[in-house]
């Protein structure tokens, strides 16, 4: 079974490399991809959050759901299960940026772009939650467009990003007993 998801992860990479990757679009997705490096957008986002009193509790939870998605994501699962790149192990699949330092399962990057985006998308006036959701789904699509990750390591990020940030919503309005931060 591991076997077949393997392959059909590899397969679709291919299909994006050979249908889906357009020069013009290229440079456009490493901007993408690197808006997501260490998590940067998000942090300054979460700082910038927490700066205002009206939206600080919305910053506590995406700080809290940030913090959770570098220990599960990047601490944790990263070394847990060791994967290898795609770019390593499959053949003609052409990585578009450098090399990448770390494992692949799970996507950090898009782990902490769903952690934060759909905390702002539950917490802030909707054009602001849905733009974040809009930069979280690029992030994430950017993952697979450059080579450094499987589909299944993007829907893993995608699953725990979301876990973590529910879980943040909750324990943050439990602890300050309120139902809605921000209107």
């Amino acid at each position: 079974m591991l076997e077949q998801l393997l392959h059909i992860d590899g397969q679709i990479l291919l299909w994006i490399q050979e249908y889906l990757r357009f020069p013009a679009l290229t440079s456009v997705m490493k901007d993408i991809t690197n808006l997501g490096n260490a998590g940067i957008l998000w942090i300054l986002i979460t700082i910038v959050l927490l700066l205002d009193k009206k939206t600080r509790n919305v910053g506590y939870m995406s700080a809290l759901a940030l913090i959770g998605s570098l220990i599960v994501d990047n601490i944790l699962l990263k070394n847990l299960v060791a994967r290898t790149r795609p770019y390593e192990v499959i053949d003609g699949l052409k990585l578009l940026i450098e090399k990448q330092s770390d494992y692949s399962f799970p996507s950090g990057h898009t782990g902490s772009s769903f952690a934060s985006a759909i905390v702002l998308w539950k917490e802030l006036p909707r054009k602001y939650g849905v733009m974040a959701l809009i930069v979280a789904v690029l992030i994430a699509y950017s993952r697979l467009y450059v080579g450094v990750h499987y589909p299944s390591d993007v829907l893993a990020g995608v699953v725990i990003g979301t876990v973590l940030a529910l879980v943040s919503v909750w324990l943050v309005k439990k602890i300050q007993g309120q139902k809605k931060l921000v209107k």
